[in-house]
């Protein structure tokens, strides 16, 4: 909760930074211009587009905190495309605004097709890493019984040696999640480091909508994990039991 109200009050602060005090050293791009390639931007114009994206944005940030407060969990699916698709609009937009690229009549200055392709490239990037993360995100969770411990797949992903493994427990329930703090959310598919009321930091890679869970407990954290099908879970749980009880015999 606390970190959307933040974050949404931080973006909204920007935009007023940017729009309302013309903080435009602020502009990434636009602060390393050369001084006479500045004269050729428009900025009050380029500055109230930028300030009416960090208000929308920080809207929808300040929106989702609110709906955590009162206890509703719509997930991070709809606020992740919402943000992509308005920076990529931004950032589109506001080659609008360059004189160094676009004459007063709107047409492609001469010279300025490289400048303009490395915007277009950058933008390009952001969507492929974009679609990446988020076809990654939502794959089911990989595991491997290996000789020295248990290997789960995929983004952060590790090795969790048997000798090290002090606990594992199956249920039906999650911890109850304060924030994200390094990972990715897609939906109902989290993956990554999240702080939770119960266990603090915790590493996850589940499909809160499948359960049953398997917190594997290990000297540094807990880690919380589910397979495909309720199924799986249960026969991945039933083996592991099977291989701590033949390390411990």
């Amino acid at each position: 909760m606390w970190f959307y109200l933040i974050l949404g009050v931080f973006f909204i602060a920007i935009g007023l930074a940017v729009h309302v005090c013309k903080w435009y050293f602020l502009i990434a791009g636009y602060n390393t211009m050369p001084r006479e390639k500045k004269k050729n931007v428009n900025t009050e114009a380029l500055g109230r587009l930028i300030g009416v994206y960090f208000y929308i944005n920080g809207g929808v940030f300040i929106g989702m905190g609110i709906l955590y407060a009162l206890g509703l969990k719509p997930g991070m699916t709809p606020v992740t495309v919402f943000f992509g698709v308005t920076t990529v609009y931004m950032l589109v937009k506001a080659q609008k605004y360059d004189g160094n690229i676009f004459d007063e009549n709107g047409k492609l200055r001469k010279g300025a097709e490289k400048q303009l392709a490395l915007h277009i490239g950058i933008v390009a990037i952001i969507l492929i890493f974009v679609g990446v993360l988020m076809f990654f995100s939502s794959q089911a969770t990989k595991v491997t019984f290996l000789e020295e411990g248990l290997q789960i797949h995929g983004m952060y992903g590790e090795v969790y040696a048997w000798d090290f493994i002090e606990d594992v427990i199956l249920t039906e329930e999650l911890p109850t999640i304060v924030m994200r703090t390094n990972g990715s959310a897609i939906g109902p598919n989290l993956k990554g480091y999240f702080r939770t009321e119960e266990f603090g930091s915790v590493k996850l890679f589940v499909n809160t909508q499948k359960p049953p869970f398997i917190y594997l407990h290990t000297s540094e954290r807990i880690t919380i994990f589910n397979m495909e099908t309720p199924e799986q879970t249960e026969a991945t749980y039933d083996e592991i039991l099977k291989v701590l009880a033949g390390k411990h015999q």
